[in-house]
């Protein structure tokens, strides 16, 4: 049996090594048009802002690892085509030489695109993406320059949070925007971002909120930004507006998601049931929702890997689904979170309740502590809950994955009322804020 993995990033990474460590009949041949693999872009932001000593280890294994492993890896290569009918690759090597592989199974690992919008002065020098690693090269090279004084960062997601947090440890202006009213509104709720605002402005960033980007002006590098509601002098731009699906490879032959993520099932398979999609470029089934979304995130990326490679070795593995927990901890303050907040369910037309609690993490008593801050949002009509916001100073991140487990299981607010929580001074308060915010629940 022979795979081609066509990507070799998170999601290509786990199918190789699923494959080549558990099906010793598989011949595994790995494609990708990067000089490397296995970069943890999560780190880049750390990195840039001198918050790790260098970049070596965000890679966490190599081309050499893969081919003791007995895998066919071709770096640099970009595949012009496939041929899904004669199931074939069309490849071409940087130098210009041209060459096929033909496959049993094809594994699509494509991943992702940094979303361009398509402005004035939008190709002029001085503005930049983070997702690859050379993208990452540039950036920090571009920190690193005494006249580069002003830093816009387009986007208040994760990545524009953690970059602007990296610019202001580098000793930069930062100019923060965002369309949206406060930063990181995709995954919290305005009461847990304002407090997230409040410390980026505490720490100096300069905050553009409500304010959309419509034009870049300069002579060959980018002077000034233009948004709806001003100008601004700039040096150096980093475009953090978010991702959408690598779907150029087969968005005519395989069936597509609303976004264009390639459509798959539970197995991983795409409408051609000899090609699998992992990771970036492919759907993949909410459990806070009950159904097919886009989450593009790296833990997904690998479990997603393991299931398609496990399905192509023989054994029959479905997906379970996943709540889309994430994290992110800026100059100190921590937020997690996992399935849906107030505002995404509402998008959604998901009918829910939700209750609030805040306390110490610890007794009073205890010299070490800080206030932590939960949400917990369940559906109205079944009581299930849905998804949990955490934020505190203090690392209470380990609580999120019981609420990522209780979405999975379709726990009721009800069950955690009286759930047996442990107490020791030294972690927690014998009145745990978990289960005094379910006693809250209407």
């Amino acid at each position: 049996m022979k795979t081609i993995i066509i990507g070799s990033n998170h999601a290509g990474i786990a199918a190789a090594n699923t494959l080549l460590e558990n099906y010793k009949d598989q011949e595994v041949v790995m494609i990708d048009r990067n000089t490397n693999l296995s970069y943890l872009g999560c780190g880049t932001a750390l990195w840039v802002g001198r918050q790790i000593d260098s970049y070596e280890k965000l890679f966490y294994t190599n081309e050499e690892a893969f081919a003791k492993k007995g895998a066919t890896i071709y770096m640099e290569t970009e595949v012009t085509k496939v041929d899904f009918k004669g199931k074939t690759v069309h490849c071409r090597k940087k130098d210009g030489s041209e060459f096929t592989e033909s496959y049993d199974k094809l594994i699509l690992a494509a991943g992702s695109l940094p979303i361009i919008p398509p402005i004035e002065g939008k190709d002029l020098e001085g503005i930049h993406f983070l997702k690859l690693f050379q993208e990452g090269q540039a950036v920090d090279a571009q920190m690193g320059r005494e006249e580069v004084k002003n830093v816009a960062v387009i986007g208040a997601g994760y990545i524009g949070v953690e970059i602007a947090e990296a610019a202001k440890r580098r000793g930069k202006h930062v100019m923060l925007f965002d369309v949206e009213k406060t930063s990181l509104a995709s995954y919290y709720d305005p009461e847990f971002t304002c407090r997230m605002d409040k410390r980026l402005e505490e720490n100096g960033i300069e905050l553009h909120f409500g304010e959309k980007a419509v034009a870049y002006k300069g002579n060959g590098r980018v002077e000034t930004l233009v948004t709806d509601a001003g100008s601004y002098p700039v040096d150096l731009v980093i475009n953090a507006i978010g991702f959408g699906p690598n779907n150029l490879l087969g968005k005519e032959h395989l069936e597509l998601f609303v976004n264009g993520a390639y459509h798959v099932d539970a197995h991983q398979r795409t409408s051609d049931p000899d090609v699998y999609a992992v990771g970036d470029c492919a759907s993949i089934y909410s459990n806070a929702l009950q159904k097919e979304t886009y989450i593009a995130l790296a833990t997904n990326a690998v479990r997603t890997g393991i299931i398609a490679a496990h399905n192509i070795g023989g054994t029959p593995l479905e997906a379970i689904g996943v709540q889309g927990s994430n994290g992110i901890s800026i100059f100190g303050y921590n937020m997690v979170s996992t399935g849906l907040s107030v505002k995404a369910a509402a998008k959604f037309g998901v009918e829910v309740e939700f209750t609030d609690f805040e306390d110490l993490q610890r007794p009073g008593f205890m010299k070490e502590n800080a206030k932590v801050q939960i949400r917990i949002v369940y559906e109205k009509s079944s009581r299930r809950i849905v998804g949990a916001q955490m934020a505190s100073d203090e690392d209470m991140s380990m609580g999120i994955h019981m609420f990522s487990l209780a979405i999975q299981e379709k726990v009721t607010i009800d069950k955690l009322k009286l759930l047996d929580i442990f107490f020791l001074p030294h972690f927690n308060q014998p009145y745990n804020y978990i289960t005094m915010a379910a006693l809250g629940a209407k």
